[in-house]
């Protein structure tokens, strides 16, 4: 029995390599593919600090002109991992909210009383092309002037690798791992298309979060599991909830 990681890659080899680890058959479906958007430079503009909320964005601006000036800047993360992958692109001045985009929001808000950041300077927000909300919206209602380049796309997968299609028919897959709407909603569309969308449906759906478990509910399916939190350590504890009663 396998649990199938629906994640894109390259986080989809870390959470499978996760699995391994822990004793758990896993297989790899990544329901989004990677696509980077070159960045449209505009040299009149003067940046006063990055915004990112995502690892991809700084996958995005790796090997492009541009990222040599942006590492001089601040860069505030959305959270430690991202801020992670921030150091590791080559910044030196990493702030990290730790927490969602809340937070970050919050954190800027923080960082002008604190005087560590000026309210006039620009900010340069590297996103994806689908946002889950307008950060830079909420940013700009609070007197904040941001520009925001889209760097990365995550275009959905019609199909799922036929090792998955054949395990779904063979009764193999134990749960499914999902962490966002997007992905799983291809998911569920690629599983239907590949005409295993019954046995895809009969078998417990782990979800990052609440918004991200009603696209499985109005899949149709019916055991859903909810992480108690938006991390992966709280997903996997839901993964482990969901299959103990099968198979532990």
């Amino acid at each position: 029995m396998a649990i199938l990681v629906t994640r894109p890659q390259p986080d989809n080899d870390s959470t499978v390599a996760t699995l391994r680890a822990r004793g758990l058959e896993a297989l790899p479906a990544p329901m989004l593919r990677f696509e980077k958007v070159m960045f449209q430079d505009d040299s009149d503009a003067h940046y006063g600090a990055v915004i990112v909320t995502s690892a991809n964005a700084l996958r995005a601006i790796d090997g492009q002109p541009v990222k040599h000036s942006l590492l001089k800047l601040p860069l505030f993360a959305v959270g430690e991992r991202t801020a992670e992958a921030a150091r590791e692109t080559g910044f030196s001045n990493v702030i990290s909210a730790d927490g969602d985009a809340t937070a970050l929001r919050e954190l800027m808000v923080e960082s002008v009383k604190a005087k560590t950041l000026k309210k006039t300077s620009t900010l340069l927000y590297l996103a994806g092309a689908d946002l889950a909300r307008d950060l830079a919206g909420e940013l700009g209602e609070r007197g904040f002037n941001v520009v925001t380049q889209t760097t990365y796309r995550m275009a959905a997968v019609a199909n799922l690798p036929p090792e998955v299609s054949e395990a779904f028919a063979a009764g193999r897959i134990e749960a499914v791992l999902h962490y966002s709407r997007r992905s799983a909603r291809a998911f569920f569309d690629a599983a239907g298309l590949a005409g295993v969308e019954i046995s895809a449906l009969a078998v417990p759906h782990c979800c990052l979060s609440e918004s991200v478990a009603s696209i499985a509910r109005d899949a149709g399916a019916t055991q859903v599991m909810v992480a108690r939190s938006p991390d992966e350590n709280a997903l996997l504890a839901a993964l482990d909830r969901a299959i103990a009663p099968l198979s532990r």
